[in-house]
């Protein structure tokens, strides 16, 4: 049977392409290529179109007998998220309720959702393990948070488990350089110190130096896309082994400050590059990192690259020589 990936052209969509075209799996991919590449698919059949066209998805999910959806496509911006609210409920939570009716309509067995540690809001520790409250602080994460809470409601009344991976800061790109990260106007601090290592952008900006951490900048958990594709792969087994609806948490349990990724930045580089300090964005909490044992125990998943200087390595890597 079929699995359906959506936003699979996308970064972290088609490292999961990859991991689970290399197993053999029978994919079929799903993107409106606004932010993704169709050169980034290197495996599966990759279809054109919208999520959100009903009609669309109604014959797509008619012509193959989807097993299992792997849900990435969305809005992902934060700042954005607060500036326009209503294309992230519209992108992220209105266009996955469909999916999931569909998933429904059609029998299909699982639904793997990229969630986010935005879920979580500002804890007070900085630290989130998956009993923390769930206060989003900005749009992005409440659009995340519904559909996770439609997941549970659904997979309570209906024959459809799910998984919903709360993705802490994802970096870096594919160890053996095929795959990385070529979102358009990137916002990920890895990413953005990259083009500027690179000459692609003049100068790398700070959003913040009061924070209450100790270097006054947000701190932030980062795991290698790499890790996270495996955690999708694992997700699937557990789920096709007959595991419960479940959220888990996706990061090291590790956090460093932006002053000390940049630093990283720059050794690794061995380039000093311009830094502007300006005011805080909207929407960023001071510290989120995560409490990941629930995944490694659960799911048996064991991080490799759990590395911050190989982290930016493959980012620098990418960036130099990117094909798209």
């Amino acid at each position: 049977m079929s699995i359906l990936i959506t936003g699979g052209a996308g970064y972290i969509g088609s490292h999961v392409v990859k991991a689970l075209g290399l197993q053999g799996e029978k994919l079929i991919i799903v993107d409106n290529l606004s932010t993704g590449h169709k050169e980034a698919v290197l495996f599966g059949e990759l279809v054109l179109g919208d999520i959100g066209d009903e009609k669309f998805m109604n014959e797509l999910f008619t012509k193959y007998k989807f097993e299992s959806v792997i849900h990435f496509a969305g809005s992902i911006v934060v700042p954005e998220s607060v500036s326009n609210p209503l294309k992230y409920y519209r992108n992220n939570t209105l266009n996955s309720e469909l999916l999931l009716e569909l998933c429904v309509k059609y029998q299909t067995k699982h639904f793997i959702f990229s969630s986010t540690a935005a879920v979580y809001g500002m804890p007070e520790s900085g630290v989130c393990s998956e009993e923390s409250d769930l206060k989003p602080i900005n749009p992005y994460g409440s659009s995340k948070l519904m559909i996770e809470e439609i997941l549970w409601d659904v997979s309570r009344a209906k024959n459809l488990k799910g998984v919903a991976l709360r993705y802490f800061n994802v970096a870096g790109a594919d160890p053996e350089g095929q795959l990385g990260q070529s979102f358009p106007e990137a916002t990920h601090l890895i990413k953005v110190a990259a083009e500027v290592v690179t000459g692609k952008r003049s100068e790398l900006k700070i959003f913040g130096t009061d924070y209450p951490t100790p270097d006054g900048t947000c701190v932030r958990d980062y795991i290698h896309v790499s890790d996270l594709a495996d955690a999708h792969v694992k997700a699937l087994h557990y789920l096709r082994a007959g595991g419960e609806t479940v959220a888990v948490n996706c990061g090291y349990g590790r956090g460093f400050s932006v002053s000390e990724v940049v630093d990283r930045v720059k050794k690794v580089s061995g380039i000093d590059f311009k830094v502007q300090k300006v005011e805080r964005r909207p929407g960023d909490p001071a510290a989120l990192t995560a409490k990941a044992d629930k995944i490694q125990k659960l799911f048996g998943w064991k991080p490799k690259y759990n590395d911050l200087d190989f982290i930016v390595k493959t980012a620098l890597e990418w960036e130099k020589t990117k094909p798209f």
